[in-house]
């Protein structure tokens, strides 16, 4: 337990650094020197300004540590404390304002302790500051307590002298047992933490992330707590062992402690009330507010905790919101949207664009041998209404979960799926392509919703939000494989299908009735049914050629076309695999030179790291596109050097009706709403269902579509008018 010393009134403020942890030829305010970047002149009080500053009630055991500048007015200070080395900016006879707040500048009935106060500040009751660097115009108001040991870290995962090891905060990702979790550090992205969990039997390379998160720091003492200019808090409890940036709101908050809160003008963070975040890091413009609790966490830029969340041992990707529910042990990569108080989340890795709907238990343990299970979903998942799901199990990208209990381990490797538990015959239903076939509204809509709430001021990575990119894609080739297997095995059984083959009758509207299985993907006796496969494999192979198309049409000049496309071999034969590294696609083969390097130590810090991300981003879209041209001489069986007029010329119409199709489908999707008599019967007329709804005339997405496919075909134009 702690105790309670006794030690001398003249020493408050002074040996905030035990004298064991001070190096030679350095005193306690080494590092607060160096943290205070102005370059502002301070002077000793005068004897008449001492003698104001003691009318007005004020009071210190050595006025002679407190410094102030040659704009000092002594008569905004009344009523308060001064203990230790304190120094304080300019000052003028003005008042801040923020929102309905006016406070006179000055310090009013506070009690600091061996602090820096920039200029032109208003601290009013702030009932205890000890070691920490004010900035510029701050408003600190109705504070309890803000203090700052000399071992601060400031939500860190490292160490400082004297620190036991036990003491070190990790954030214990995708697996509740512990054995994923990384050291957190101020910058950390979902590709760190993807990277850093995977490989986990390689020694070397786990090394090395731990070297350069440790390599980041010093371990010496005496950091003060940081509070950045323009920074308002106010009616706050408990603030320890803090940075927060510049710019920043933060009001009525029960404790920050051991956090780092990233903030500028341009993109600035609010913290509001009943918030208790410990051992944590927030980016830039995030929202946190009414009753938040988070432990061990990463908060990435732009995203929100909000109404009651609970985020524990866990890192958000950016723009994201949770509210209303708990997540624990989970990486979640960018775009992420949690909204319901009884979803939960936990020992899970998913990767981004995703939706947690009402219900959704998504990695409770309880029915397994020990807490050691995950899940592990691509992107756009999308478990629905009261799902339960078993550990382990995975999931391709776009898998729609429909409400039921999964009592056993999935294994989904078809992406855009509906994937539903039917109970009365007691087996597992897969709809390939089923949000191409009846949803394609809410599908397509994603990618404009995500672009558009992508706010990040620095993109460091490039975020692929397209339903068809090279992850996608390669999930559907490997799907149209899966599909024809099933088919093989189902037309074995059946004595109409000697001499059938699964290609035929995928191709073809003749041939014996089928049911079609899936193989290993539940761990269960009973049946996994593939429905619809026909339509599905004719479905994908032409969103893989439409997918080519668009990247020639998007990343091609009409004027290249003829010299890079046109009976041109291509420079790489096959079909590479793209990883998800923490929202940005990267060839594996890319993504396993960057590992060597770092386990070499060419790459040697995570400043080094970030920049090959900005590298690979540079290189992306022409690895797309080479994955498209690649994948379109897959998918046609046809080699580069034979693409001729007629080829292009088919691609491009079947391009063309591709592309009103979806257009049509969104449209008739959204379109159900509104002939619904279900979904009309809670509106006296239609005049009243659109004044509620909108009018379909009027949706702001379905018009986007109208014009994107207008200029589809002009971008067709102009390559088929190259082609003449």
């Amino acid at each position: 337990m702690g105790y309670v010393n006794k030690i001398p009134l003249n020493r408050i403020g002074y040996d905030f650094i035990p004298a064991e942890y001070l190096k030679e030829g350095r005193d306690e305010y080494y590092f607060r020197y160096q943290q205070q970047k102005s370059d502002k002149t301070y002077r000793n009080l005068t004897a008449e300004e001492i003698q104001i500053l003691e009318a007005n009630a004020n009071e210190s055991t050595n006025w002679n540590d407190v410094l102030v500048t040659d704009k000092f007015l002594p008569n905004q200070i009344k009523r308060s404390k001064f203990y230790g080395l304190v120094r304080i900016g300019d000052m003028e006879e003005v008042y801040l304002e923020y929102r309905d707040i006016r406070l006179a500048c000055g310090i009013y009935n506070s009690h600091i302790i061996s602090c820096d106060l920039g200029d032109c500040i208003a601290l009013h009751q702030v009932r205890y500051i000890a070691h920490f660097i004010i900035g510029n115009e701050v408003i600190l108001l109705n504070v309890n307590e803000m203090e700052t040991s000399s071992s601060a870290k400031f939500g860190n995962g490292i160490l400082k002298d004297g620190d036991k090891e036990e003491s070190r905060i990790y954030l214990e990702v995708c697996n509740e047992n512990g054995n994923r979790r990384v050291l957190p550090f101020d910058g950390m992205q979902a590709a760190d933490v993807y990277l850093w969990t995977r490989n986990r039997q390689d020694k070397v390379l786990q090394d090395r992330f731990f070297e350069m998160t440790n390599k980041c720091f010093t371990a010496e003492r005496g950091f003060y707590s940081e509070i950045g200019d323009r920074t308002v808090i106010k009616n706050s409890h408990t603030i320890k062992n803090v940075k927060i940036g510049s710019d920043a709101y933060i009001k009525g908050v029960n404790k920050l402690k051991n956090v780092t809160v990233n903030s500028t003008s341009e993109a600035y963070t609010q913290i509001g009330e009943g918030c208790e975040l410990v051992n944590g890091i927030i980016g830039y413009g995030c929202r946190v507010f009414y009753g938040v609790k988070a432990v061990r966490f990463i908060l990435s830029s732009y995203s929100q905790l909000k109404y009651g969340a609970r985020l524990i041992n866990s890192f958000l990707g950016d723009n994201s919101t949770i509210s209303c529910c708990e997540v624990l042990n989970s990486l979640i990569f960018p775009a992420h949207e949690q909204h319901h108080n009884n979803s939960f989340l936990c020992a899970s890795l998913i990767m981004g664009q995703s939706n947690m709907a009402a219900g959704a238990t998504v990695g409770s343990n309880h029915n397994s041998r020990g807490a050691d299970g995950e899940i592990i979903a691509g992107r756009g998942f999308w478990p629905g209404l009261c799902v339960s799901l078993k550990h382990n199990s995975r999931f391709a990208s776009y898998s729609l979960i429909v409400k039921g209990d999964f009592q056993h381990e999935m294994d989904v490797r078809i992406p855009f799926s509906l994937i539903s538990n039917d109970v009365k015959n007691d087996q597992l239903v897969i709809v390939p392509g089923y949000w191409f076939m009846y949803n394609m509204y809410a599908l397509m809509r994603n990618t404009n919703k995500f672009l558009s709430r992508d706010k990040r001021q620095f993109k460091n990575q490039y975020f692929e939000y397209d339903i068809l990119a090279p992850d996608t894609i390669n999930e559907l080739f490997d799907s149209l494989k899966e599909i024809r297997s099933a088919v093989d095995l189902a037309l074995s059984k059946v004595s109409e299908g000697n001499g059938i083959s699964a290609e035929s009758w995928l191709n073809g509207s003749s041939g014996p009735a089928l049911e079609v299985l899936l193989q290993n993907t539940e761990f269960s006796k009973r049946k996994v049914v593939l429905l619809k496969p026909k339509e599905s494999y004719v479905l994908f192979k032409k969103l893989i050629r439409y997918y080519a198309v668009c990247q020639v049409l998007e990343l091609v000049s009409p004027d290249d076309f003829d010299r890079e496309l046109m009976h041109n071999s291509l420079s790489v034969s096959e079909r590479v695999s793209f990883v998800n590294v923490g929202g940005q696609l990267m060839p594996s083969h890319k993504m396993e030179s960057l590992l060597e390097d770092i386990r070499s130590g060419e790459v040697a810090t995570w400043k080094d790291v970030h920049a090959q991300y900005r590298t690979l981003s540079g290189e992306y879209l022409q690895d797309k596109l080479q994955h498209a041209l690649i994948s379109l001489a897959e998918v046609t069986e046809r080699k580069s050097n034979t693409w001729d007029l007629d080829f292009w010329y088919e691609l491009f119409d079947e391009a063309l009706e591709t592309k009103k199709w979806i257009c049509d489908e969104i449209r008739k999707t959204r379109e159900k709403d509104y002939s619904n008599p279900f979904r009309m019967m809670v509106y006296n007329s239609p005049e009243e269902m659109d004044e509620v709804v909108g009018k379909l005339s009027d949706n702001s997405f379905i018009n986007l579509q109208d014009e994107e496919l207008r200029i589809f075909k002009e971008k067709l134009l102009r390559f088929s008018t190259v082609l003449k």
